[in-house]
């Protein structure tokens, strides 16, 4: 890599939390169980549960409690939401981990001279507890969660408030992600997007749009530089 040391000098990568750079699905729905749970409603297995994470807890609350078989009292959200958001962060990271080789991977952008970011519709606290509790936010020059921008993914504004937060260009940016949500949110701020192929998402990862598709971290440097070969967006 000799020759291309801070090649990546200007440019900026923002990279969504859930589904991309942590695999956060078995703490996310183990909260979701424990208050069914405590309710007296049988719990909803991981493995069929993984399509609720990725579209926010409200969501993922209202959904799974209807799996469950349970009545979905829309004046008890907002009650529901605290317990869960209470919940989730004092399980933050039990068992949600890094996906392979995201580090090595990370350490490589950085070293070409990349300033990498988080923006991510989990909210701001429980993405830096995640990202402290991983040892992941040494990597990032920012982290935004919704409540810290102003709009949300898919609306490009995340993304691009991100990058400025991050001191980098969003004329110069690229998005990383797993979903739908990030490939609208890259082409409504005028990026590319990456996506891998491991996150979350209900529609096949080569169908959401993206101009580059990885299926392991270790394919990244090679996504990047070739996306950061094009001229630079106006």
């Amino acid at each position: 890599m000799n020759d291309r040391v801070r090649d990546l000098e200007g440019w900026t990568i923002a990279f969504d939390l859930d589904g991309t750079l942590v695999e956060t699905a078995p703490d996310l729905i183990g909260t979701l169980n424990r208050m069914l749970a405590a309710r007296g409603y049988p719990q909803v297995p991981l493995a069929a549960a993984r399509y609720l994470v990725g579209h926010g807890a409200m969501a993922m609350l209202r959904h799974g409690f209807e799996a469950a078989g349970a009545g979905w009292d829309e004046a008890a959200a907002p009650d529901l939401l605290s317990t869960f958001m209470i919940d989730y962060l004092a399980h933050v990271a039990d068992d949600s981990h890094v996906y392979p080789g995201l580090v090595p991977a990370l350490e490589a952008l950085s070293a070409r001279g990349a300033i990498l970011c988080v923006a991510t519709n989990k909210p701001t606290h429980l993405s830096e507890a995640l990202l402290a509790a991983l040892d992941l936010s040494r990597h990032f020059a920012a982290v935004l969660g919704p409540d810290s921008v102003s709009a949300r993914k898919p609306d490009g504004a995340h993304i691009r408030e991100a990058v400025l937060r991050a001191g980098g260009d969003p004329a110069r940016a690229l998005m990383v992600g797993d979903s739908a949500t990030d490939t609208a949110a890259a082409r409504n701020t005028g990026v590319p997007c990456i996506v891998v192929s491991f996150g979350y998402t209900d529609i096949p990862p080569s169908e959401l749009g993206g101009q580059a598709l990885i299926d392991r971290f270790d394919q990244l440097d090679a996504a990047v530089t070739a996306l950061t070969a094009v001229p630079a967006r106006a």
